[in-house]
């Protein structure tokens, strides 16, 4: 192997540890977005300084952010890692991080949570099969309450303060570089990372966690728009709209769409992957978007899921939409001058450029899942001719299931796009997205990218599964209406 081959192996490893940690710190937050936005909600309504403000319902922001969403991360971390009592030992080793702390404790949840579940999953796995018959449910009972506690006394004056002191130095170092207007600087990293897949380790593992304390201080942060602002992407979106070429500049207005509105990042990824350098616009946007959102004190409540306009609107304090549509304006702004100039200025490829972009994009994704993957086009051909005959073919189809990781981002994007084509074609069936761990067994057909497949077989055995490369355009779409509208 060349040494360029060994760096680049090396490089690539580094990602692909980032991306796993990153997709694990999101997978206990984003279920419990829901949570987040309430309180922000509740929060930006009911404060002093809110839109009507009220003494008894703003009772409930604290216990909320100190209590409440803590252990929601906790619980749900633990379940990860050991399902169902794995969240409850989580849970209960949490209280003990919260109560040994001042703060909100969302990083020493992100601990605690999986930690206590590694714990009892390693208890379970030792006395397995030496347990007698008939005292099993009170070995399950005692041992979770027992190893609990315990952890739960540990956490309490160990984890807690040593995550306190951690949360301090970071919040420290994020004040020292606004007070010095060196936060837009951030976006330096933050933008490349989220084409690369690595932002959830930014956001949701130092970004979420400090804004909330701020939030909770100030009632609002301008750290929950450092990533999610909606900007950057549009500007170069809207670049390929009137300066791009063949199916980047058709596909380009409806992606304008999803990405605004729907708040789908994903959606412009394979649009800068396409032209790499773009990825200069999308750092220029996201920096002169940052600056903005510091010169008018701008911020949000809670954290935007997911980065649409619509989240960013909600989420606005009041007395701050002149400040949040201006820096959201400005990133737009900024990153389709300077996309307009490169592609202007460079050569375009053909029409088939986006279609290999997607793909890579979906590569580097599923990277952060599966580890590196050297597939060429007639293996994928193949595996996918391999998953639809693995999976019985249902006759009867009443509901059909997209699925990914999150159930929000992508399945969400493909189960739009199936929906708009039955419709057209007068196929009347049910079409859904939802995560993997959470498909409906009552699901005829379950859609899911190809290296997770077999994740979604083992949640729902009993459907039909389709695998696909790419949720935006797949031939398996019309395919599958084609199909539906010959059975009706």
């Amino acid at each position: 192997m060349s040494l360029v081959d060994a760096k680049s192996e090396k490089s690539g490893g580094i990602r692909v540890g980032v991306q796993k940690f990153g997709r694990f710190l999101s997978g206990m937050v984003m279920p419990n977005m829901g949570a987040f936005i309430a309180w922000g909600l509740i929060t930006a309504l009911f404060i002093p300084k809110g839109w009507f403000p009220n003494a008894d319902f703003a009772l409930l922001v604290d216990p909320m952010i100190k209590y409440l969403l803590p252990l929601l991360i906790g619980y749900t971390g633990g379940t990860m890692v050991h399902g169902q009592r794995g969240g409850v030992v989580g849970a209960i080793m949490t209280i003990g991080v919260i109560v040994g702390s001042d703060i909100p404790m969302f990083l020493g949840a992100m601990i605690a949570g999986p930690l206590g579940a590694w714990v009892i999953k390693k208890f379970d796995k030792a006395v397995d099969g030496k347990i007698k018959s008939g005292f099993e449910m009170l070995v399950n009972n005692f041992s979770a309450g027992i190893i609990g506690g315990i952890l739960a006394l540990l956490a309490l004056k160990g984890i807690g303060p040593f995550v306190e002191a951690i949360s301090k130095v970071l919040s420290a170092g994020v004040e020292a570089l606004m007070n010095a207007g060196l936060l837009p600087l951030v976006n330096l990293i933050i933008e490349p990372g989220k084409v690369l897949f690595l932002n959830n380790a930014i956001n949701h593992g130092i970004l979420t966690p400090i804004a909330t304390e701020q939030a909770r201080e100030l009632g609002q942060s301008v750290l929950f728009m450092l990533e999610s602002n909606p900007g950057p992407g549009l500007g170069i979106l809207l670049a390929y709209c009137f300066f791009g070429r063949g199916s980047a500049k058709s596909s380009a207005p409806g992606a304008v769409i999803i990405h605004f509105f729907g708040g789908i990042h994903e959606i412009y990824f394979p649009y800068i992957l396409m032209r790499p350098i773009l990825i200069l616009a999308a750092m220029a946007g996201g920096v002169a978007g940052t600056l903005t959102f510091m010169l008018t004190g701008a911020g949000l409540v809670s954290a935007p899921s997911p980065g649409s306009i619509i989240a960013y609107s909600l989420l606005t304090p009041k007395g701050g939409y002149l400040g949040m549509f201006a820096g959201v304006a400005v990133a737009a702004i900024i990153s389709f001058l300077v996309a307009s100039i490169l592609l202007k200025t460079g050569k375009q490829k053909d029409d088939e450029d986006l279609d290999s972009a997607s793909n890579r994009m979906k590569d580097m994704k599923n990277q952060g899942k599966t580890g590196n993957l050297t597939v060429d086009k007639d293996n994928r051909e193949a595996d996918r001719a391999a998953d639809i005959a693995s999976s019985a073919v249902k006759t009867d189809v009443n509901k059909i299931v997209f699925s990914c990781d999150a159930g929000m981002g992508s399945s969400a994007m493909g189960a739009s796009i199936l929906r708009k084509k039955m419709k057209a074609a007068g196929v009347d069936v049910a079409v859904t997205n939802t995560a993997i761990s959470e498909i409906p067994q009552d699901a005829d057909i379950v859609i899911t990218q190809k290296t997770l497949t077999d994740r979604a077989k083992s949640v729902a055995p009993n459907a039909e599964h389709i695998s696909i490369d790419n949720f935006l355009k797949s031939p398996e779409y019309e395919a599958l209406v084609e199909r539906l509208k010959s059975d009706s």
